[in-house]
This record gives structure tokens, C-alpha cells and sequence, in this order.
């Protein structure tokens, strides 16, 4: 069963790393039934100059046939003048499919879905970009002007007097929107998929048993953080409520242990994806952009290094348990404890990245 888990892991991986630099951000999952509605909360209050908005969505999870949330979060853009098209949900032919959220000059089309915080269905109004600068706008975000003063103040005024937290498009009770034509040019035009931070900090989401609709009933105890991955802390942010009723499909019991297999499904570092290298720098400085590229390259490979080390440490430990015969009391344990080994490992690689991609941000112009 262990087998037949880790392939599943590795080709969910691989079809996710696969859509993510396609020129059409679309991944190929779906799925029978909708996702819960979106959970009601607050933003919490971003960290620092040039962080962006990515707000949180439900994904699939094929090992427990179960939706999970990851939480929305501040994120630094790839490259200056980037924005974020969030992931979305699509009713099609019967069944909801998953478009890869992505960045590039101009919002796409992300199902008009409400996110809110500035992705009201359409486009972005959270904040906008001025001479190599994100400036925010305060009607909308959660900014400390004391730290930020990169702000501005623009009413925003939702033409749509429909209020829902509806997390799909099209269908029975999704949304009916369609992209317009400058949302279809925007996906055509050059963008990259979801940076590594990114990656890591869904991959974290969808390793804590409490994130799954199943458990939560669509209010997450952590709704949204301040940082990628970082789901512990003062900037955690709870669901205040689930934004409607979720009813799967009668006898659909995800969620509580994985297809397949009948005891809990430990994560290990060899059931993260692979590492995402982010799209090649450019600051129009060509030294500065090749140095970070190398700094990059070594990061990436340091990391990959603790992975293994870490797998190779608890590979260790389970032939000690197979030689000692130990009971599944202690075998249990060891799982949860290799599975704190490993969200830790993963926490630390995206805080590594998020310094990495801060250093490299450019110098406010004089």
C-alpha cells in the first residue's frame, strides 16, 4: 500500500509541476462534486513593502478524495510589475476542474470568483504597481502605514449587488461569468506559475488533517497567515464562519484516512514535490540577475541535500522499529513525529526562499 501511495504522490506531483509552466494555467484534476463556499475571514496585515495578496482557495487532495484550504497569504512577486490571477474552479461536462493560479503584468481570468481584498471577480484593485514600487490601496488591504507608505485610498464599487461565497464557475449555483477579451490575451501573454514559496505552502496545507473540508466543514482554523507556510502564531487568522452549507455527495467519507490504505499516511520529505525553480530574473540589471540566478541554483541544491538527509534519517529510524518489532503505539509516534520533522524542513525552505526573493527585490528609485 505504502507503494501504491508514494506513486500516487509522485504523479499528483508531476501533473502539478507539469501545468505549472504551461502557456494555459490549467491543471488536469477533476472532481464529481463542487468545493465548499469560500470561509469568511479577515486579512491579516502584511509584512512588508512589495508583498502581494494571494488569497486562499480550496484544492483536491486524491490520496483522502477531499477538499483542502490553503490559506491565503502575502507573497512577493516573481518579478516587478507582477500580478497574481488566482487558482479557480470550473463546471465543465459534468465535472469541476482546477485552473493553476499565475503571475504576470495583467490580472487574468479567475472564474469571477469573489476573493475579495482587491479580486472582486475581475481584475485587481488591491494595489498597483508605480516606477518599480507596489503601492496599496487602504480601502481594500490590511496595511501599517507606519511601515508602509507606499499607499493610497480608492473606494471600490462592486457592480455585481450578488453576495455569495460561491467557490466555482459554472454549474448548478456557480458563478456565471466568462472571461473577457482582455483576460484571454493576459493568459496568452507571458507568465509564470505559482513561485516555489508557493508550492511549499500548499503542500503544507494539504499535509495538516485540519485544513480538509471533512474536518473543518468548510470554516478552516487557519484561514489566512501572514507569510507562506506559517501556520502557527500570532498572524494566523481563523475562519470566523464557513461561507454556506457543504453537502458532498451522500456516503463520500474523505478526508479521514487516504484511498487505499488503512492507517494515517505520514508525510515524508520524499512526498513533497519536486522543487519549482522561479522564472529567470529581470531587473534589467544583467549581473545582479545572474548572481542571483547562482544564488538561487545553491539554494536549491542545499535544500534538496536536508531532504534527503531527513529522509535518509527517518529511513533509519523505521528499520530500527522493524528490527525491534515495535508495537503500533510506537510506530504511530515515530509517524507523527517524522511528519513535524518534515513540515518544519518545508517551513524553513519557504522562509529561505521569501529572504531570498526579498534581497533581490531593486532599489527604490531616487
Amino acid at each position: 500500500m505504502r507503494v501504491i501511495s508514494s506513486l500516487r504522490n509522485l504523479l499528483f506531483a508531476l501533473v502539478v509541476l507539469a501545468v505549472s509552466t504551461a502557456s494555459r494555467a490549467q491543471v488536469v484534476i477533476s472532481v464529481a462534486f463542487g468545493p465548499p463556499p469560500l470561509p469568511v475571514y479577515e486579512q491579516p496585515l502584511c509584512p512588508g513593502m512589495g508583498y502581494i495578496w494571494t488569497p486562499g482557495y480550496w484544492a483536491w487532495d486524491p490520496d483522502f478524495d477531499d477538499y483542502f484550504w490553503v490559506p491565503g497569504t502575502w507573497m512577493l512577486a516573481p518579478e516587478v510589475g507582477f500580478l497574481w490571477t488566482p487558482p479557480w474552479w470550473g463546471w465543465s461536462e459534468g465535472v469541476f476542474i482546477f485552473h493553476e493560479g499565475w503571475w504576470g503584468p495583467v490580472v487574468g481570468f479567475y472564474g469571477g470568483i469573489d476573493y475579495g481584498f482587491g479580486y472582486f471577480g475581475s481584475g485587481f484593485v488591491g494595489g498597483r504597481w508605480e516606477d518599480g514600487q507596489f503601492f496599496y490601496n487602504r480601502a481594500v488591504t490590511n496595511v501599517n502605514v507606519v511601515n508602509i507608505r507606499n499607499v493610497y485610498n480608492q473606494t471600490v464599487v462592486q457592480n455585481n449587488v450578488t453576495v455569495n461565497r460561491v467557490s466555482y464557475n459554472g454549474g448548478p449555483g456557480g458563478v456565471q461569468a466568462r472571461p473577457r477579451p482582455e483576460e484571454e490575451a493576459a493568459a496568452r501573454a507571458r507568465h509564470i506559475g505559482p513561485v516555489a514559496a508557493q508550492t511549499q505552502h500548499g503542500q503544507a496545507a494539504r499535509a495538516n488533517p485540519e485544513l480538509r473540508a471533512t474536518a473543518n466543514h468548510g470554516k478552516p482554523p487557519v484561514a489566512a497567515t501572514a507569510r507562506p507556510a506559517e501556520f502557527r502564531g500570532g498572524s494566523v487568522v481563523a475562519a470566523r464562519a464557513a461561507g454556506g452549507p457543504y453537502h458532498p455527495p451522500a456516503g463520500h467519507r474523505g478526508g479521514t484516512q487516504p484511498r487505499g490504505s488503512t492507517a494515517a499516511s505520514p508525510v515524508h520529505p520524499r512526498d513533497l514535490p519536486p522543487f519549482q525553480r522561479p522564472g529567470a530574473p529581470n531587473t534589467s540589471e544583467t549581473n545582479r540577475d545572474r548572481k542571483y540566478q547562482q544564488k538561487q541554483e545553491r539554494l536549491f541544491s542545499k535544500q534538496e541535500q536536508e531532504r534527503q538527509k531527513l529522509q535518509q534519517r527517518q529511513d533509519q529510524e523505521h528499520q530500527r522499529m522493524e528490527r525491534r518489532n515495535a508495537n503500533e503505539s510506537q510506530r504511530q509516534q515515530m509517524e507523527q513525529r517524522h511528519q513535524q520533522q518534515t513540515q518544519q524542513l518545508q517551513q524553513k525552505h519557504v522562509e529561505q526562499q521569501q529572504r531570498m526573493q526579498e534581497r533581490q527585490k531593486p532599489p527604490r528609485p531616487r
